[in-house]
């Protein structure tokens, strides 16, 4: 590895950012795993993910139409 330029990093740890201690209401699961719909525009899907770059941190939401699989948003 040094021959070539190399070398070993050692990575942050992730900072931890939630709270699961808490008195918030749960939601309720509307969709009870029924991933198909039967039209579009019936059900949505979404989810959020932070991406690092050489800029920082980015977030990242996207939302699918389970009729289609497209990606909406």
């Amino acid at each position: 590895m040094r021959q070539n330029g190399m070398s070993v990093g050692q990575t942050r740890r992730q900072k931890v950012t939630t709270d699961s201690d808490d008195t918030f209401d749960i939601w309720p699961n509307l969709l009870d795993r029924g991933f198909k719909a039967d039209a579009p525009n019936q059900k949505w899907a979404g989810d959020k993910s932070y991406v690092w770059t050489q800029e920082g941190w980015l977030y990242l939401a996207v939302f699918l139409d389970l009729h289609s699989r497209r990606a909406i948003g």
